[in-house]
């Protein structure tokens, strides 16, 4: 295999012998193509991300619906990989109880969410930074054996539960290409050379993937690093945009994609998808904040009528409850500096006005709920 996108190289002989893949730096050579559907994709996708950026703004709270834009990026990125693990899972009051390896790799993931748009305040763009996110991604999880914070120094492969070098899907770059490859990609991330932001994003998104540079987690840090690099370009001013969840409805399209450009060079067709993603995702983010802020007017509006005195505390709870959507007595009247009686008090108020819905009983605790703000998160998880 040799063409636009990268080729084949031979390593070791005999029994030993395999073939990994080499791709091409970036830019591709000849240029992107860019005909009249990509344009009015590009132009589609401008729109809606432009669109998103201007609402993210209006966002009362902005910092605890980002605090939980995250999660369901972090839960969404996790199912991906196989992650067992549902919205509630991550979001029960009990966590530090009874964590599980699954949840741990969405808390993880959270954590490196943060991290790095923490960390680029004072890094650019780059294989530190990439390397420093993945630490905090893979600490004291599932692959945390397999060097967390380095690149790979063996050769890798993506294929099916059992699959070996002789079967693999795919081989990325062996360890001292891929050295140079990710010298390339880092190069080129922050290389302005005229190509669009939202294909240049598009097109580090499929070289980091086709390098492969970590023994596990490629694809969480793969998909972070969009997000990362819009808000490096300043195309994004907060974290509101993430490609998880359209990349897990379409996963097959989303493997055979990449696999495309891997096999005949045509990164046409995977920026076509990418900036549909794009579109789609940033519209789903649009009328879901949309949603958030209405349901928090009407949240509001219902308690109009509480006494003067407890308003605070019911708006403190309010408050509370958009950060953890599900929450118990004990824990929630420790972070609002409230007596257990009274914090149940307003619990008690905000459930007979519908705001909150007693779910479970988990112990002694009795575990409630904001049911409509899950419900609209848990879209397409």
């Amino acid at each position: 295999m040799d063409n636009r996108a990268g080729r084949t190289v031979r390593n070791f002989s005999g029994e030993m012998g395999y073939e990994s893949f080499y791709p091409q730096p970036l830019p591709p050579r000849p240029d992107i193509e860019i005909d009249s559907e990509m344009l009015e994709l590009l132009i589609d996708a401008q729109k809606k991300l432009s669109l998103l950026e201007g609402v993210s703004d209006r966002i009362p709270n902005k910092d605890l619906f980002i605090s939980m834009y995250v999660r369901k990026e972090a839960l969404v990125s996790s199912q991906i990989e196989g992650t067992q693990c549902t919205l509630e899972d991550i979001l029960d009051p009990q966590i530090e109880e009874n964590i599980n390896a699954d949840v741990s790799d969405v808390v993880n993931y959270v954590r490196a969410v943060n991290y790095a748009i923490e960390r680029m305040k004072v890094l650019p763009l780059c294989n530190r930074l990439i390397r420093e996110t993945h630490a905090v991604l893979m600490k004291s999880v599932r692959g945390s054996d397999k060097t967390p914070g380095e690149f790979r120094t063996s050769q890798n492969w993506i294929g099916g539960a059992g699959s070996t070098l002789r079967n693999a899907r795919y081989i990325p770059p062996n360890p001292q290409d891929m050295d140079a490859c990710m010298s390339d990609f880092e190069k080129y991330m922050n290389l302005d050379d005229g190509t669009d932001q939202l294909i240049k994003a598009a097109l580090l998104h499929y070289q980091f993937e086709t390098i492969h540079p970590f023994p596990d987690g490629n694809g969480r840090v793969g998909r972070l690093l969009i997000t990362a690099y819009l808000m490096n370009v300043h195309l994004l001013s907060s974290p509101v945009l993430y490609l998880s969840c359209y990349l897990k409805l379409n996963r097959i399209e989303y493997y055979d994609r990449m696999s495309e450009v891997r096999r005949t060079g045509n990164y046409e067709q995977w920026i076509r998808f990418f900036l549909r993603g794009i579109a789609e995702t940033a519209q789903d983010a649009t009328e879901t904040i949309d949603r958030l802020v209405a349901l928090h007017r009407r949240s509001e509006e219902k308690l109009e009528d509480v006494p003067t005195r407890s308003r605070q505390n019911m708006m403190d709870l309010l408050a509370y409850i958009e950060n953890n959507p599900i929450i118990e007595t004990v824990k929630t009247a420790a972070a609002l500096g409230l007596s257990r009686n009274a914090a149940a008090k307003y619990i008690s108020v905000m459930c007979d006005k519908g705001i909150l819905r007693l779910s479970a009983k988990s112990g002694k605790a009795f575990v409630f709920s904001y049911a409509e703000y899950l419900e609209i998160l848990r879209k397409d998880t």
